[in-house]
C-alpha cells in the first residue's frame, strides 16, 4: 500500500489537474469516494510535520460527506471519460 505522501501527492495532483477529470479514492474497508468536482475535496497539501490533522481529508461523495485518513486509502484512480462512478 502507498504511503501517505504519496496518496496525497497523487490527489493533489488529481485535482489540480486542466481539465479535471473526475477520481476515485479506494479505502481499505472497501468503500469507493468518488470524487466528482476539485472543490468536493478538502485536505492539507503541505502540512507542518507532527500535526494532529496532516493524514485528514473531507470528502463529499454521492452527497454523503467524508472524513478519513490518507492512510486509509489503499488507491486512486482517474474514472475513465463515460464511466458511471458506483
Amino acid at each position: 500500500m502507498p504511503g501517505v505522501e504519496v496518496i496525497r501527492d497523487e490527489v493533489r495532483r488529481l485535482v489540480h489537474s486542466v481539465p479535471f477529470r473526475p477520481f476515485v479514492l479506494m479505502m481499505e474497508n472497501g468503500d469507493r469516494i468518488v470524487v466528482e468536482h476539485p472543490e468536493n475535496i478538502a485536505f492539507d497539501a503541505q502540512p507542518k510535520a507532527g500535526s494532529v490533522l496532516a493524514d485528514e481529508f473531507y470528502a463529499i461523495s454521492s452527497g454523503v460527506r467524508h472524513v478519513r485518513t490518507f492512510g486509509a486509502v489503499t488507491s486512486v484512480a482517474r474514472l475513465d471519460e463515460g464511466q458511471v462512478p458506483s
